[in-house]
């Protein structure tokens, strides 16, 4: 028969933890795997369409919206909090929109 030492479960449980020797290597993986794309050039009708949609919206509604922001298209839902044609932007909660940045809106419910 063996004579061990019996660990404590907190040592036990320091074994099972999650390790990471880099700090921050998983964030940069993430910004490596995003795959960069152009921004889409909108025909005059799609414009027009769009613009539509904006003049319908108004302080306060529920909207989805798509937008580009850095090489990428995000999609977002939220309450209007702000609207400031004379900026050219649409505030989504805390999220300032370019006007000229959004790709397609709608009403969201």
């Amino acid at each position: 028969m063996e004579n061990r030492i019996k660990m404590s479960r907190e040592m036990r449980a320091k074994q099972f933890q999650p390790f990471a020797a880099l700090k921050g290597y998983s964030e940069a993986l993430k910004k490596k795997e995003k795959v960069i794309v152009p921004r889409v050039e909108f025909s005059e009708e799609y414009q027009e369409e769009l613009d539509r949609k904006l003049r319908k919206i108004q302080k306060n509604d529920m909207v989805t919206v798509i937008y580009f922001r850095k090489g990428e298209y995000l999609k977002m839902t939220g309450m209007v909090t702000r609207i400031d044609p004379t900026a050219g932007l649409l505030t989504v909660v805390n999220t300032k929109i370019p006007l000229g940045d959004i790709y397609d809106i709608a009403k969201a419910g």
